[in-house]
């Protein structure tokens, strides 16, 4: 998730477990761990395919984290701050940090390779958006009050109470998952359409509208909006994966990569001659995806597909549309407009 919810969650964790011996500066200190696995931004993979799949790569590993967890749990016990607790509290303090950050992002859409250096489809559960509020503002108080009143019995206990507040959201955000995927499985068994995959994401800001993407054998797939405040079947839109073509680039590991991280959830568009990858995981949807690049150029006496370097494309920014998309969240009059939003796709 965001940096502020990271750091405000590996606050109140070093609070509640350090607070009473350390008071304000536990706070501070765990603010400021909780943002170190985040910063591998800074490297640059050199393209940006590479950049995006090998993010939350070896700093998000629970195998690094737990090793570096041990690492400066020595280095502390070498100067200790202080002898009244043991370093296996301490151990666990600091691995709770670590877990806490990179657990939360693997329920985001963005991919998480929690078991690095194995490399399976990075951990992408998608049940909360990158940024919501109802999870990050009561993490945000509860670290403000530890960081102004230091380790005072109330503000222990209502840091106890926010992190069980937040598990509980968390919980409920992947209930709301399911019932989503489960309500529109079954409108489209209604419908008699066949699916093969389905990925389902919050909306921005909260966990009560969703969309929901579903593959079909025909290389298509089905965008749908739904929302649990919804009084009739939501806005449902077909498109194609246009896929073929860049499944005959077999010398594009760039987007070998960019199919791994994103479990292939991949759509293909020609804009004048070149081959513009979407991933469809992130953004408000169609015509406002985050993430887009192009991989491929087509030869102009051939006619034949040829891989170039990934360039990252322009996507729409979505300013003008989020408006829209909180609206929907509660009223389901005027509907998205998924059709015009969608030719953005290929402008």
């Amino acid at each position: 998730m965001d940096s502020v919810t990271q750091a405000v969650l590996g606050a109140s964790v070093t609070g509640v477990m350090l607070g009473r011996f350390h008071g304000r500066k536990a706070y501070v200190a765990g603010a400021v761990l909780a943002t170190l696995p985040d910063l591998d931004v800074i490297i640059d993979y050199g393209n940006p395919i590479a950049n995006m799949i090998y993010h939350r790569g070896f700093s998000h590993s629970v195998f690094v984290l737990t090793l570096f967890s041990l690492l400066l749990t020595w280095l502390f016990r070498l100067w200790p701050p202080t002898h009244q607790y043991s370093k296996g509290r301490l151990f666990l303090t600091l691995w709770l940090i670590f877990m806490t950050h990179v657990l939360l992002d693997a329920l985001t859409s963005y991919g998480t390779q929690l078991f690095w250096p194995w490399h399976p489809t990075p951990t992408s559960v998608s049940s909360i958006f990158i940024i919501d509020p109802f999870f990050t503002l009561p993490l945000l108080i509860a670290a403000i009050a530890g960081i102004a009143a230091g380790a005072r019995p109330g503000v222990q206990r209502f840091n106890g109470w926010v992190l069980g507040y937040c598990a509980l959201y968390l919980a409920a955000s992947v209930i709301a998952k399911n019932v989503t995927e489960a309500r529109v499985r079954a409108e489209f068994a209604e419908s008699n359409i066949e699916i093969t995959d389905m990925f389902s994401t919050p909306a921005p800001f909260n966990i009560l509208l969703w969309r929901v993407m579903a593959k079909t054998p025909d290389d298509h797939y089905y965008e749908m909006i739904t929302g649990f405040l919804d009084d009739k079947p939501g806005e449902r839109i077909r498109l194609p994966l246009n896929s073929k073509p860049a499944h005959k680039l077999t010398d594009n590991p760039m987007l070998d990569g960019l199919r791994w991280f994103s479990g292939d959830w991949l759509r293909y568009d020609e804009i004048d001659n070149q081959l513009v990858a979407t991933d469809l995981r992130m953004g408000l949807g169609t015509g406002y995806y985050s993430f887009r690049f192009k991989v491929a150029q087509r030869d102009p006496v051939t006619g034949q597909w040829r891989s170039t370097p990934p360039e990252r494309w322009r996507s729409e920014r979505g300013v003008d549309a989020l408006g829209n998309v909180l609206t929907r969240i509660i009223h389901q009059n005027p509907p998205l407009p998924l059709a015009i939003w969608e030719t953005r796709m290929t402008r």
